[in-house]
């Protein structure tokens, strides 16, 4: 597709290069209002049993405090439906009027009760009204045509309902969910996603209803991040009205790698302007969620004053699929290799080997032999600093270029320069060096740095409006076929941990599900005046966080991946401490994705692509997949970890932890 006739195709987003957020209808909810000229709102789900009344207001009350806006209980039969009621009465007695919201799957007798009580129910199309069976039905016309027609006869009395009671909705389309028919005419794709929803949204239209919240949640954040583009592009295209969009990644996680996985697809679409309400899942309490949600949102609230970036004349990206960015290769770095992690421990002076396993080397001084784990760093920068010892085989050091001409090892350690230097100095290392540039610099220096074969760039920029920043210095590279490989250093003042995560997860996590970036350095100059362990435990957290935001991004796994729900009052059994127990046991197993679901809802379909499944079936009994595959049921929950591990040893995919 030609870069111009494409840049004319998309309309996902206001401007490329200026914050703008996207202007939808106004949708109410109570007393709360989404889209429109409103802030963005926080929400989150309940994880107690609905029948449990009493368990359900106090836990509603705690994510109340905690900043929660809007709350999602599920109602997966009529009783809950019904006890709704109850739970929304105990909760203005006690005088919280935040709006409700009822999460249905499978039941829609349930979701037209519910529909009367709360103030929003939430709908996935993929179970609605079909049954999964993972099977592939041939279509023709007429027959995909009738099944619209048993659709809108199964939907129409939950519209009919929810227009007469002031009930708004939210159809929520689930990557791993999809119906079998959609699988069949669509594929697993965003595409197939879209006209999921469509499909629904088509009958409300028909019936003059409007008040309509649409979100593509997707484990996979480059399917979620896709899917949200390329609705917001066929509502335009199909002259639907601009709903609002709820956000989400489902399945985040916990820790660290849920708040990561999150910010990716999330951060992702805020900084192009997209998302009107946010929910991030975690397998935590509930009550941790909201301010995790508010912390992404708040990035925002200050975004339109940002310096001015150069407009996109022509975009050479395909925002709807993924293709890595083509780059030569200079040295390990770029074409086919993995992105790099560039660990920057600059402001540590007379660094140790003790040290190093912040950047993940161990050094064992009883062998003098070195060990790395699988967040092991691929280079050290260390400024003005040398490291003065010899470092494992695997690492290498950039220095900074004056201190590089006066090393003694000018053939294991690198030089760094600045694009100042660059224009200036004539003695560089013959196989690899590296500019840094900010984005404002990268037009000028593409005609002196173009054809070079032993350069990397290393890319910033001082804008506070960094994805798009730096996502327009790769524009530039691209348009005038600058093939070098990019690290995307991001750099941050003294803030809490979870900040550091969102924003470099956003930053650097937007440019990779777009194809762009090699590698990932998280500055550290800014703590630079801490003391020394304070220091450190940044270092590893920054290291940390650049292996789990590559991995999130699904282009380099280095860890066990954990496709886990967050929970809610349909989960068989303690999911927070099932999910602990299995990382015990599993997290030496590099690339293999587990999905620890809760119940069947979020069972072989919601874990997508994961390699290997546990899902609660009953209480105390469990299913184990093989993909999508069930390879055994009913076990009982005391034997199914052991059970899951032998699955995964008979597939070949097991190795002993090491001792």
């Amino acid at each position: 597709m030609e870069t111009k006739a494409l840049l004319e195709k998309i309309k996902y987003c206001n401007s490329l290069t200026r914050y703008s957020r996207r202007k939808t209808i106004p949708v109410k909810v109570g007393d709360v209002v989404i889209g429109g000229d409103n802030p963005i709102v926080v929400q989150s789900m309940t994880t107690v049993d609905t029948m449990d009344t009493i368990g359900s207001v106090e836990q509603c009350i705690r994510m109340i405090d905690s900043g929660c806006q809007l709350i999602r209980i599920t109602a997966p039969s009529m009783k809950e439906a019904e006890n709704l009621q109850n739970i929304k009465d105990e909760l203005k007695k006690r005088g919280y009027n935040t709006p409700l919201v009822a999460d249905i799957h499978f039941t829609p007798n349930a979701a037209e009760i519910a529909a009367k009580i709360v103030e929003k129910v939430r709908i996935n199309p993929g179970n609605y009204a079909d049954k999964k069976k993972f099977e592939v039905i041939e279509y023709t016309d007429e027959s995909y045509q009738e099944e619209l027609e048993r659709i809108k006869e199964r939907f129409l009395p939950l519209v009919k309902i929810c227009k007469a009671h002031g009930t708004a909705m939210r159809i929520g389309t689930n990557h791993g969910s999809l119906s079998d028919r959609i699988m069949s005419r669509y594929g697993d794709t965003p595409l197939g996603m879209v006209e999921s929803a469509l499909e629904f949204l088509r009958i409300c239209e028909d019936e003059g209803y409007y008040d309509i919240v649409i979100s593509m949640k997707s484990s996979n954040t480059q399917v979620m991040v896709q899917a949200y583009r390329l609705l917001v592009q066929k509502l335009e295209e199909g002259n639907f009205k601009p709903y609002p969009l709820h956000l989400g990644v489902t399945e985040a996680g916990d820790g660290e790698d849920g708040r990561i996985k999150s910010a990716v697809g999330i951060g992702t679409l805020l900084e192009d302007g997209l998302g009107d309400t946010v929910r991030v899942s975690l397998t935590e309490d509930p009550e941790f969620e909201a301010p995790v949600a508010q912390a992404l949102v708040d990035r925002y609230t200050y975004r339109a004053g940002h310096q001015q970036i150069t407009e996109i004349a022509q975009y050479p990206i395909n925002p709807f699929e993924y293709k890595r960015r083509e780059t030569k290769e200079v040295y390990n770095l770029g074409a086919g290799n993995v992105p790099r992690v560039i660990a920057d421990i600059s402001a540590i002076q007379e660094v140790t080997p003790k040290e190093m396993k912040q950047v993940g080397h161990f050094y064992l001084p009883e062998l003098d032999k070195w060990k790395m784990n699988d967040q092991g760093a691929d280079f050290v920068f260390t400024g003005s600093n040398p490291i003065p010892f010899m470092l494992p085989n695997g690492m290498k050091e950039i220095q900074n270029y004056g201190v590089w001409q006066k090393t003694n090892d000018i053939e294991n350690k690198f030089p760094l320069l600045t694009f100042s230097e660059y224009k200036e100095v004539k003695n560089l290392h013959k196989e690899l060096n590296f500019i840094l540039l900010e984005d404002t610099e990268v037009e000028a220096a593409i005609p002196l740095i173009r054809d070079r074969k032993d350069l990397v760039i290393i890319l910033q920029t001082v804008n506070t409006h960094t994805y798009p920043a730096l996502r327009r210095a790769f524009i530039h590279l691209m348009s005038q076929g600058c093939t070098l490989p990019v690290i995307v250093k991001v750099n941050y003042s003294q803030q809490s941990n979870d900040k550091t995560m969102l924003y470099t997860a956003t930053d650097v996590g937007g440019l990779l599900i777009d194809g762009l970036g090699d590698g990932v350095m998280v500055g550290g100059q800014a703590y630079s005046d801490l003391n020394r362990d304070a220091n450190l435990e940044q270092i590893k957290l920054h290291n940390s966080i650049s292996f789990g935001v590559l991995q999130a991004a699904r282009t380099r796994m280095s860890k066990t991946e954990y496709i886990s729900c967050p929970s809610c009052g349909r989960t068989l059994f303690d999911l927070q401490e099932t999910t602990a127990m299995i990382r015990k046991r599993t997290d030496h197993l590099k690339g293999v994705k587990i999905g620890i679901m809760g119940c069947i809802v979020n069972g072989p379909g919601e874990m997508a692509d994961a390699d290997f499944g546990y899902v609660g079936s009953g209480k105390g009994k469990i299913t184990l997949y093989r993909g999508k595959e069930v390879v055994k049921r009913s076990v009982p929950s005391e034997r199914a970890v052991d059970e899951l591990i032998g699955i995964i040893k008979k597939e070949g995919m097991w190795n002993e932890p090491e001792a």
